[in-house]
């Protein structure tokens, strides 16, 4: 759920809206628990390929109370498709994050695509592929609690230049392609799914933030019309001259924030509009809330940037 694959902490978080509700009558002591793979019956295979030498099959955990799975290795693409008669057009691509190592699908993917649901927009959650961990869950645990050193993030993925620079930036070849397909297929199904192509987004989430801003910075397909990073790398960027106007969201307590306002500086000096939240607390991975935070009210201050914004209709 971060940009660096070293500084890994898992979300914080409520339990999923749709499945797994069991995981509430176990101690929420951030404890990993086994969790069988879910169907996911309206999950769409994206045909990006594989991951190279990954010989462990994806599986699934829960920590936090949240449903999180690992060791993925065919991306997918799940619609979250709004009533007919709210529907506004609008589309929004949600990453959900978890270090490229895993994915925090409650939190920061199925319960946010439903919040967009709810408010008209047709919602995407991508099950992006990872980077492997070790097979066996008991390995997992230990390789989570293991020491670590800080890693160089990705190239243009907003991550702060005090960041120590010895080990080899990450390679989000894989990611980037799931990305671009997911956007693909949006496009390629705008007419049966009822999206409009000049008004599909994508929100990210930690590690899903730098994967949307990845996107936004390096892909050649891809035409976002409004990217929304949410508790991600805070370090200055190039921005191309096409970006999209960006909502930028974060806690002073996240470890991310280290008091670091590059990416922002850097779509306000290119002259591209940017509306950046910095909230008092909420930590990292806080999804749409955890209680007594200010930070819970980022959702709602979301849906006012988009429908100001004009991406909530039709342009004329």
């Amino acid at each position: 759920m971060t940009y660096y694959t070293s500084l890994i902490k898992v979300s914080v978080c409520a339990v999923a809206l749709f499945v797994f509700s069991v995981g509430a009558l176990h101690a929420q002591d951030g404890t990993i628990y086994p969790l069988d793979n879910p169907e996911e019956p309206n999950a769409i295979p994206l045909g990006t390929g594989g991951v190279e030498n990954q010989p462990a099959q994806e599986t699934w955990f829960r920590q936090w109370g949240d449903p999180m799975a690992r060791n993925i290795t065919q991306a997918t693409l799940t619609p979250f498709l709004p009533d007919p008669e709210k529907a506004n057009g609008a589309a929004v691509i949600v990453a959900p994050g978890g270090g490229y190592r895993w994915l925090s699908m409650g939190n920061e993917g199925w319960e946010v695509a439903e919040a967009l649901r709810e408010q008209g927009i047709a919602a995407f959650v991508l099950k992006y592929r990872l980077f492997p961990t070790p097979e066996s869950l008991d390995e997992f645990s230990d390789w989570m609690n293991r020491p670590r050193t800080p890693a160089s993030p990705p190239s243009g993925s907003g991550t702060s230049a005090a960041t120590p620079p010895p080990a080899p930036q990450i390679d989000l070849s894989n990611q980037l392609a799931d990305a671009e397909a997911a956007y693909k297929m949006i496009i390629d199904r705008a007419e049966e799914w009822g999206v409009d192509t000049d008004r599909i987004g994508m929100i990210g989430f930690s590690a899903g933030a730098g994967l949307t801003m990845h996107a936004t910075l390096h892909s050649k397909t891809m035409k976002l019309a409004f990217i929304g990073p949410i508790y991600g790398g805070m370090g200055p960027v190039e921005v191309p001259e096409n970006a999209p106007p960006m909502f930028n969201v974060i806690a002073t307590d996240d470890f991310l924030f280290r008091g670091q306002f590059g990416i922002i500086d850097s779509w306000y000096k290119a002259g591209i509009p940017v509306e950046f939240h910095l909230y008092q607390n909420g930590g990292h991975g806080f999804g749409l809330g955890n209680p007594g935070r200010t930070s819970n009210r980022w959702f709602d201050a979301f849906m006012h940037w988009v429908d100001v914004n004009g991406f909530l209709s039709p342009k004329n």
